[in-house]
Parts: structure tokens; sequence; C-alpha cells
């Protein structure tokens, strides 16, 4: 980069439709043979036997795939293995005292903790016996309602040692949502803890427990972990029984009795429950999503080592929470699996400072960051200088994950965090997937910004019209997967009709015996290029319907975020006369640029000359935040209750409720 101006570094990556990875990333890459497309393509399902291998069996698998009843298949079959022993005691010979995981927490002011693999063996292990002391026994439902603190990959861990599935709750979920998981999964033992910091200030969590047991159908043994100390007095510290149940016990009491104890890790068949996970359903009542222990466990192993470029000596970094998909798979089991150093963050990106993360970033010499677009769209909204001000030259690879990255995003983090020497992966997948699916090989292929990438090896993934016909380039369609995947949900817990119903019906013959003719839809619209790049548009139910055409909110909105000046956007539907509906934008500006007429004309025109004239806005309001939940997604219901000036109902679940009556008040007095 001799010899650029910053000027023209920005405007040749500006002007950048596709970037080749750095060649230094490739000589080192964990894969680069670019015939792996073709060989897993000759060679399936047996290609899968690449995943497995990376695992430790004590029984070897007999079949790779068994399609015999689709869309029921099973992976590894005839296989048994254990989780925690593939992610703690295989490693600890090599790997035993170094470190398995690095928990930042808050205050800042506060002791960080390391775990070694030995000292984590070792609490996995105490914990395990404990919760058989306390009755839990395999198949046992687990859950887990805690925050980012180290104790839930302990409690995980534990789990999946003596055989008993877990079911972690997010614990910025209400206690109904706890309420209605516990009686869903018919579990009986709760995982929790007092509170937990949220930008220095001490937040009471037992308490929302608690109330969630109330509507719990059946008795619930507790365990709380002590996180606050002092700022909270809970009545487990001194080793009493306490909370909505009266049986709850303390955490460090529990290890404590149970120092220096070893649990044999139970066998588990390949095609048995390792977790459950909740994910919102189309009908209001969440779905319980089973993953297994084999094929699950393989497929995040794999795409951590191939994508993510995961290394033992790595200290990775994925900023997502454990109580989602992505925590799971590349915090805990995947990068565990492969015996590297996984960083967890209890904290928000911008506490103390806007520039904590990249403080994180050079005090422990991350090697790589998996955010999310969400983050990266604050980061550039912050601006450059807060990167700039770090030095992030520990960085190899760079990756999104959550939803699809708009090619000026992906830009601006491939510049200013990457230094141009990072490729980036943007991934797609899913809850119901439990690993990537769509993404770029790091070190084998080119990256284009605002497509995720070809699926990955192995994977037969299509974009379809309303009849399940390929679409042709450029064109929009339906995403759908043709052949099973090693990672993928087995089943939604006791409900295999549904999940025929939720996942296989649109495009599948449910009458056939023949594994070919069944297809899974994930209900996500997308487009694909001559190069099979795919690029992720959306849920098909995320539509605007303007005069009889069905417009992508996904669309819109990068066409928003593609003007300088403008850091995240959020589009939705307002009922129009004539229309039917009519677009309507929410636009959050960068630091340095200012909301009104001009940025308003501009953004009209981005939105013209990257769609059409029929995807003109309707208004475009200015605002500093969009409502959000406390998972980061935008609440676009509570938007469209502004367009058509409905009533908004109940705003407390938002992670900013207030913002509300601002945009409400902003659109009163004309969008600015």
């Amino acid at each position: 980069m001799s010899g650029e101006t910053e000027h023209s570094i920005e405007a040749r990556i500006a002007d950048a439709d596709e970037f080749e990875p750095p060649a230094s990333f490739v000589e080192q890459a964990n894969v680069t043979d670019p015939e792996i497309y073709d060989d897993f393509e000759s060679e399936w399902p047996e290609c899968w036997e690449q995943a497995a291998d990376l695992l430790d069996w004590d029984t070897e698998y007999d079949t790779v795939l068994d399609d015999s009843n689709p869309p029921f298949f099973e992976w590894f079959t005839g296989g048994e293995l254990n989780a925690s022993y593939n992610a703690l005691d295989r490693h600890l010979d090599e790997r035993g005292d170094e470190a398995a995981i690095e928990w930042i927490g808050e205050p800042t002011d506060e002791a960080n903790r390391t775990y070694t693999y030995r000292e984590l063996h070792r609490e996995v292990n105490e914990f395990a016996a404990a919760l058989r002391d306390l009755g839990v026994g395999e198949d046992d439902v687990v859950t887990m309602y805690m925050p980012m603190v180290p104790e839930l990959p302990v409690a995980m861990l534990a789990c999946a040692r003596i055989g008993a599935p877990h079911s972690v709750v997010f614990a910025g979920f209400s206690a109904d949502a706890l309420a209605t998981r516990m009686n869903s999964a018919d579990s009986e033992y709760l995982v929790t803890c007092d509170g937990y910091y949220r930008r220095g200030d001490a937040l009471e969590h037992k308490a929302k427990a608690d109330d969630g047991l109330g509507g719990v159908d059946h008795d619930v043994t507790g365990v709380v972990v002590d996180r606050l100390g002092d700022a909270y007095d809970h009545p487990m510290r001194d080793g009493g029984n306490g909370g909505a149940t009266g049986s709850d016990h303390d955490y460090d009491a529990l290890v404590d009795d149970h120092a220096g104890a070893e649990v044999d890790p139970v066998s588990r068949d390949a095609e048995d429950m390792l977790f459950l996970m909740y994910t919102s359903g189309t009908t209001g009542q969440p779905k319980g999503v089973k993953h297994t222990t084999g094929g699950y466990l393989s497929w995040v192993t794999w795409t951590s080592q191939a994508v993510l470029d995961v290394k033992p000596e790595d200290t990775y970094w994925c900023s997502a929470d454990i109580g989602w998909i992505t925590g799971h798979s590349y915090i805990v089991y995947g990068p565990l699996s492969l015996g590297t150093t996984t960083v967890m963050y209890e904290g928000t990106p911008d506490y103390p400072e806007k520039d904590r993360m990249w403080d994180i970033v050079e005090e422990y010499e991350t090697t790589q960051l998996y955010t999310a677009p969400t983050a990266i769209r604050a980061f550039m909204k912050w601006g450059e200088r807060y990167p700039a001000e770090h030095d992030l030259s520990s960085l190899r690879l760079l990756g999104t994950v959550g939803e699809p990255i708009n090619p000026r995003a992906w830009k601006w983090y491939y510049e200013h965090v990457g230094d141009e020497s990072c490729p980036v992966v943007d991934t797609w997948w899913q809850t119901e997937t439990g690993g990537m699916m769509i993404t770029t090989l790091p070190g084998v292929k080119n990256m284009k910004p605002g497509a995720a990438g070809p699926p990955l090896p192995g994977m037969d993934v299509n974009v379809v019209d309303a009849v399940g016909d390929e679409v042709d380039a450029g064109e929009a369609g339906y995403l759908t997967v043709d052949k099973p995947w090693p990672g993928m949900l087995r089943t939604l817990y006791q409900n295999d009709e549904r999940y025929v119903q939720e996942y296989w019906a649109e495009y599948s013959d449910t009458d056939s015996d023949d594994p070919d003719d069944w297809t899974y839809f994930p209900e996500d619209g997308a487009k694909i290029d001559d190069d099979g790049y795919i690029t992720v548009l959306g849920r098909v139910d995320d539509v605007i319907n303007v005069s009889g055409h069905r417009l992508g909110t996904m669309e819109i909105e990068s066409a928003i975020v593609g003007v300088e000046g403008v850091a995240e956007a959020a589009v939705v539907g307002g009922n129009h006369p004539v229309k039917g509906e009519a677009v309507h934008a929410y636009v959050i500006t960068e630091d340095d640029a200012e909301g009104g007429s001009e940025l308003r004309g501009k953004i009209i025109e981005g939105v013209e000359d990257a769609i059409g004239p029929i995807a003109r806005p309707e208004s475009v309001v200015f605002t500093p935040e969009l409502p959000k939940t406390r998972s980061g997604k935008i609440m676009r219901r509570l938007l469209e209750d502004i367009a058509n000036g409905d009533d908004l109902g109940n705003t407390s679940t938002l992670r900013n409720p207030g913002i509300v009556e601002d945009i409400q008040a902003a659109v009163d007095a004309g969008g600015d």
C-alpha cells in the first residue's frame, strides 16, 4: 500500500467488487486446496468422514449417513462419543496448561479469569459430580438461564459429561419465556445466577428466574452462581437453601463439596441429544430444536477449522452470547474441540469507551474476530479513529454472523479493522443448521462484499422460484438445501409433525421415501450470481408489497446504508391507500453526518438507483437509535405501528424502550 494516500485507498476499496484472500493468509490456512469442492461432491456423503475424524470416538461409527427415513436423517450411526471428553480430556497432555477460556468481565477494574484446560477440566468434573448428586441422570434436560459468565460453559460441559442434554435460555429473555421453555422441555433442573454487570451496573437476575419458576408446572431443583458478591445479597451465599422452590443450591458450595471429584464421561450414541435450543416459531410457540452429539459436534469442529481457520495456538474471539446458537457452536463446542483459547466477554462494545473491543483485541492478541453486522455498523458510526488507536495486527481473520452485511459495512470492516490483510468470512446459517452453511473458505475463495459466498463443500444449496425451479443468475428466489448435512437439527422436541411441516413440506414430496425428494426450506430469500455466490436477502416474510411488487427489506436497507453518512437503517411497510404498502425508512447517521433534507434526498436517490423508483421511500426518519430487543434484533413491528399511526403496545421488552417515543416525536416533527 506504499505510495497510496488514505483517500486513494478508500476509493480503491470502495470501487472493488471482489477481493482475493491475502497470500500470507493462504500460506498458513487450514484449507487451501480448491479441489475440495469437487472432491466433496464426488465423495458425498463419505466426504463428511473428514469432519468426524476431527473427533475422538469411543466406538467407531459404521454408517456415515442413514437416509432410509427422510426427513429424519441420521449421521455416523453406530458411533459413540462424549462431547465433554472431546472438548477437554483429549487436550490435557499437550494443552493442559494452556488457556481454554479467557473470560473478560465487568467492571473493568475487576480481575478477569483465565481457565487452563486442566482447570476447566477439574471444575467441569466437580460440577458434573454435583449434578449427579442432585439427581441429574442421563437424558434429563438441565435448563441454564445465565449471562456470559464462565460457569455457563462449565455447566454445559458438565451436562454433556454425564449425558444430560442442556437447554440454555438467553438471560435477556423474560420470566415467562423461561417458564415456557422449562415446561416444554419437562426440565426439572435450573442453573442460574444472582445477577450480572451491564455497562458497569449490577443487574439483579435471580428474582426474574424465581418469577419464571412460578410458572413452571413441576418441581425444580435450582443451582445459583454468585456473580455479584456483595453487590447483591442472595440467600445462597452462606450455603443455605432459598428461592421460589425452596430447593436452590449455591454453585460454589457444590463445587467445593466435590473438590477433586472425577466423573468418567458417558459414552453417548451419535444420535443422542446433546442440547435443546429454543427458537421463535410462526405460531408464537417456541420451537425446541434438537441437536445431537455426533453430527453437531463434527460439524461445528470442521467449520471452525475450515472457515474460521482455528488452530490450537490461537486466541479466538466470537463476540456472540452463549444464549444463542452462535455461542454454543463457535464459543464453546467448536473452538474447545480444536483445543484453542476461546474468549468470553461479559460486557458491551462501547463500555467504558467506544474502543472496548479493540482494547481487548490488542491486550489479548486476538487472532480471529467473529461478530455481527449490527456491531460493525455501530463501529462505523463511532468512527475509524477508535480501531486506529490500537494495535490490531494480531488479527488474522474476520467474520460476520447473524444477518446479511451490506457491502459498505463489509469494506469498512476489511479496511479499518483488518487493514486489508484479513479475509472476511460472511457466514449464513441458522439455529436449525447447527453451524455455517454458506460462506467462502478463506484460504480458497475470493470474497465478494454483500454476498455470503458459495455453499460450503458438500452442501447442495439452491435458489428457486415459487414452484421449486432454479432461478437465473441475478434473480431473487427462495433458498433451499437439497441434501442433508451432519450439523442439521434432527427434529423439534417431542413434535415430529411440526418438524416436517415447518422445514420440509414446502418443496418436498411428503409421501416419498426417496431422500432426493426432500428439500429443507429455511424461509430465506436469496440471489445467486454466475459464480455461484449467494446473497441472502432476509426472511421471505420480511417483504413490502408496493403496488404488487414484493420488495425485500434487506435490499432496500442495503441501498440506504450504502449512502455516505448513513450508519444503520431499518425499513418497514406502512399502509397506503393507492400502493397497498409504502416504504418507510428509519435511519441512523454516522457521528459526523447531519440528518436533514440533503441527506434524505441522497437516500431516496440511492434507493431509486439501486432498486428502482418503485422502492422510493415514502418517508425517511432520522433517529439516534432503533428499537431493539436485548439480543440486538430490530423490532420492526413497532416501526410499522409508528408508520401506520397504530397503538404501540408493550415496549418493556426492548433494550431501549424510550427510543420508541423519540421516533414517534421525530415523525410528528417531520422526520428530523
